[in-house]
């Protein structure tokens, strides 16, 4: 357990070994407010879900809380807008008697509380006026269902019906319902299980783990786009292989990731056998995740090697290759961003680039690191360079503790040679210092096929290091190239 944590606990023992009364947690004046308003508007006001949840672990607490009311929710979200300020926008989906403002950097929501029944074909509920029980046994988790009182007679007073304090000393995901209506109902929730399980560190209770297995198949009403928003947060959690192997070992990664799922498992042929590159990809997701919390280079990490399923090949007398998996995984990249509704923009193109280059530095790592190599890989990286050492970096996984030393000393190798090579050639994001347009121009030629091998051949002799990276030495090439070519120079 981290120290954060330690010390969270510490706080929630603390808590815990008193009355139980969460007065000076709620202590600001916002809730003071609301709970003014609710006497005004002459209804009860709760805090509830995980605001309730991080003041009892002890963690820095989200600008981010969720109010129950026994009345209507977006009325009474009008009336606190009013009463806080007359510029307040109120949110609301009255079809689920729920509404949102900002106050403050505070994103405050309001629900009525309610009950909820589900058709087998939908996850959009069925929503009925409840009481705080019925509103807190629809709850996803035992550690969402708490509440605290706004009432000023009994402010602070804390509410758990269904023990989630104890789960949360226990660390423990469990439903405060049966688990297949639960998941049946609302199958994002399995998600979301994971997800809390794989943020908090805790354990899926043993009941809610096997239902998860059973009601896998509902996952396929939920969409697309609510899919990703929890499995992002998976990725982008402090350890992401747990719940990445969660959703494997539930079957959820085979329904909603089956090119992910594929890379499990090993395979051996006359005595020789291939590492199993799904836990591969995983040790690799959590090698970037510890130098890096950048989202789309963990999805770098997790396509790196997407392809080895489709280019597995055994070889007699060699062993297992997946050629060409670095330039077939690249091509894969934007179907699965499309399927999954990630971004078709610069975030897929910044992953594609840095799946097709991830042997790259790992080739020039095992072998003499030339100047002419890694002018190349300058020039193709671009300002992704550094994301793409860090990939690399964290792609080398062996048991083997002499030969992870050697290619880490010898990417140590390439890392100054790549500082050299910028310095002395400025090669990052790099265009030839001739342009195409200059080359038509000096030949008195039209756009052709013979611009491109002019333009090429500048490009691959200042790579290669034959001529230097200046516009004089580029230009007195073209005019050989072009002589070459039988053409004739048109301007002096």
């Amino acid at each position: 357990m981290s120290g954060s944590s330690r010390k969270g606990f510490h706080y929630f023992y603390t808590i815990m070994s008193r009355a139980i009364n969460l007065k000076k947690s709620i202590d600001y004046p916002l809730f003071r407010a609301i709970s003014q308003i609710a006497v005004s508007a002459g209804i009860k006001a709760y805090v509830t879900g995980g605001f309730v949840r991080d003041i009892l672990l002890g963690r820095k607490m989200k600008q981010d809380i969720d109010i129950v009311v026994l009345g209507n929710g977006v009325d009474f979200t009008h009336q606190v807008a009013a009463a806080l300020g007359k510029d307040i926008e109120v949110k609301y989906f009255r079809n689920f008697g729920t509404a949102m403002i900002w106050f403050q950097g505070w994103k405050i929501e309001f629900v009525g509380a309610r009950k909820e029944s589900y058709r087998l074909d939908s996850r959009k509920p069925i929503v009925e006026d409840g009481t705080l029980e019925d509103d807190q046994r629809r709850r996803d988790f035992t550690i969402n269902a708490m509440a605290i009182d706004l009432s000023p007679a009994s402010y602070g007073l804390f509410l758990d019906p269904f023990n989630g304090s104890q789960d949360l000393k226990n660390k423990v995901i469990r439903t405060p319902l049966d688990p297949d209506s639960t998941f049946s109902d609302d199958p994002l929730r399995m998600m979301r299980a994971i997800r809390f399980s794989t943020q908090l560190g805790f354990s899926i209770e043993t009941h809610c783990y096997r239902s998860i297995i059973r009601n896998a198949s509902r996952i396929s009403i939920v969409s697309a786009e609510r899919i990703t928003d929890e499995l992002n947060l998976i990725i982008l959690s402090e350890k992401p292989s747990r719940g990445l192997l969660l959703l494997e070992e539930t079957g959820l990664l085979a329904i909603l990731f089956p090119e992910m799922a594929e890379l499990r498992g090993t395979e051996t042929i006359d005595g020789k056998g291939h590492k199993d590159n799904f836990l591969h990809t995983l040790a690799v997701l959590d090698n970037v995740a510890e130098h890096s919390s950048d989202l789309w280079l963990r999805w770098a990490a997790i396509l790196h090697d997407i392809a080895k399923p489709v280019t597995k090949k055994f070889v007699p007398g060699t062993g297992w290759t997946f050629h060409a998996h670095d330039f077939r995984g690249a091509k894969m990249v934007p179907h699965i961003f499309r399927k999954l509704r990630l971004p078709m923009n610069e975030k897929m193109k910044y992953v594609q680039k840095l799946v097709s280059l991830h042997l790259r530095p790992i080739v020039l790592a095992g072998d003499v690191v030339t100047d002419s190599a890694v002018r190349r890989l300058l020039f193709e990286a671009g300002d992704d360079i550094d994301d793409l050492m860090l990939l690399c970096e964290a792609d080398i996984t062996s048991k083997n503790p002499d030969k992870v030393k050697r290619f880490l000393q010898n990417f140590g190798i390439v890392r100054r040679k790549l500082i050299e090579i910028e310095e002395k050639d400025r090669l990052r994001n790099w265009q030839p210092p001739v342009s195409g347009e200059l080359i038509m121009e000096t030949f008195g030629i039209t756009p052709s096929k013979t611009v491109g091998l002019i333009k090429n051949a500048i490009t691959e002799a200042i790579l290669e290091g034959d001529i230097p990276n200046t516009f004089e030495a580029a230009y007195l090439f073209m005019l050989q190239e072009g002589e070459k070519l039988g053409l004739e120079r048109k301007i002096e």
